[in-house]
């Protein structure tokens, strides 16, 4: 006689097995529908970085001039693209040209001179400027203007002579080369227009009486001059009234048949730690900024769009 152990009836085994091959039936399925959740969520990743969607630092060298304009057009941007963080750095654009050939990270340049960024598009050792992404944007004016109620005798560009002293952005300084440039095609002083950063203050001063030349970093530095009464004249830009109309009269502006045109060129840029999505991004965003919305910003600001 063959001796079984009590392990439950024929139908409770059949019950187990059944049960067996069901757990095995769900566990297969769970596996799948995670090994599926995991491949969509591969997908789901990948798309985000194909629409821009990344986290993305993009750094920003602007002139001066573009202070408050561009914070307000970045701030706006940054609402609809939350991805994109802004990193933005804002001086004379000479300054600006001398800090990215000296290798200091760069996504956009926005210069207020095209001497500068021809510079830079020619070639330079830490980079280059990304091709078919140069835009000659915006284009501005050279104002003189005064401090309210400051009782000038200087009526017009051609008598700055009469002011006892004058805020002006140095040669390197694109309205300072502006500046210098209708100076000598009003005949004022001597020199080379073609190269207006050779023309020195003291040679300004000698020329026009003893003028005394307060010599600024940058346009932004010359409007608060004058605007805080430090200097009885300075030259600026037009969009560099915005905002200071309490406290600045505008002399005159000077017309581009004595400073040639004033037009604010941009484009991307690249070196050895720029990212595809740095690039990406950049390219995105200079397109932005020529849409009707940017511009109507610009404008509101007293730029004017370069056709």
């Amino acid at each position: 006689m063959i001796l079984r152990r009590a392990t439950g009836t024929d139908k409770s085994v059949k019950e187990r097995k059944g049960l067996k091959r069901k757990f095995a039936a769900y566990a297969g399925l769970t596996l799948g529908l995670i090994l599926t959740a995991g491949l969509f969520a591969g997908c789901g990743k990948k798309d985000t970085a194909e629409s821009g969607n990344v986290d993305v630092d993009l750094s920003i060298f602007a002139a001066k001039s573009l202070n408050s304009v561009m914070d307000e057009i970045c701030a706006a941007y940054t609402k609809e693209h939350p991805n994109v963080n802004f990193q933005n750095n804002y001086d004379s654009s000479g300054t600006l040209m001398a800090q990215i050939k000296e290798g200091a990270k760069c996504n956009i340049f926005f210069s207020a001179g095209v001497a500068q960024m021809d510079e830079l598009q020619n070639g330079y050792e830490a980079g280059s400027v990304v091709d078919d992404t140069r835009v000659d944007l915006l284009n501005n004016q050279v104002c003189l203007v005064t401090y309210k109620n400051s009782g000038t005798a200087v009526t017009s560009f051609a008598d700055i002579s009469k002011a006892k002293n004058m805020a002006l952005a140095d040669g390197t300084v694109p309205v300072g080369q502006y500046t210098r440039v209708a100076l000598v095609n009003s005949k004022m002083i001597e020199g080379d227009a073609s190269k207006p950063q050779d023309i020195s203050d003291s040679d300004i001063s000698k020329a026009l009486g003893g003028l005394e030349i307060n010599s600024c970093a940058n346009v932004g530095a010359v409007a608060s001059a004058v605007a805080e009464g430090a200097n009885e004249i300075g030259t600026v830009y037009y969009s560099d009234t915005f905002g200071y109309e309490n406290q600045l009269d505008i002399i005159e502006k000077l017309p581009n048949s004595l400073t040639g045109d004033v037009i604010y060129p941009l484009a991307a840029l690249k070196g050895d730690n720029t990212t595809a999505d740095e690039l990406e991004a950049a390219k995105e965003f200079i397109a932005y900024l020529q849409t009707d919305e940017a511009m109507s910003v610009f404008e509101k600001y007293h730029f004017t769009v370069n056709e």
